[in-house]
Order: C-alpha cells, then structure tokens, then sequence
C-alpha cells in the first residue's frame, strides 16, 4: 500500500471518530469517501489490503478526476 492510500486511509478513520465496538457501514463509507473528495460515488465495495478489511469507494470529484478511497471498515482496529 502506498503511503498516500495509508495516509487517506488513517485519516478517514479519525474523520469517522466512531466509537471502538462500531463496524463502519456501506453508507458511512460513501459518506466519508464523500466528504473527503467532494465528488461522488461511482461504486463501493468491501476488500482486503494486506490483512485489513476495507471499503473501496471509487468517486468522480467535482473536477471530473476518478479517485478511489479506502475506509477501514472496522473502525475499531485503529491504524
């Protein structure tokens, strides 16, 4: 993984501040993918990066850019 794609992933966790216990869900995901780029979402799905569970949310910002977004979708892990 790159740093970048570490970086958004970690900072997408602190944005979603859910508590320890809480699994982010398919629409927090979006929500979060959402807010961070301003674009919207073209597609969401749930993989693994290394050995992490993750949500991949691809988006189309405001500047017509495909990005893709990771959030962990178990904000209880941390990292």
């Amino acid at each position: 993984m790159s740093l970048a794609r570490l970086f958004t992933v970690c900072a997408m966790l602190l944005a979603l501040a859910a508590p320890a216990w809480a699994d982010v869900s398919r629409d927090q995901a979006a929500a979060a993918a959402q807010r961070q780029t301003g674009g919207r979402v073209l597609s969401i799905d749930k993989t693994e990066v290394g050995r992490r569970i993750v949500w991949r949310v691809k988006v189309v910002t405001p500047r017509g850019e495909v990005r893709v977004v990771f959030i962990d979708a178990d904000a209880g892990r941390g990292g």
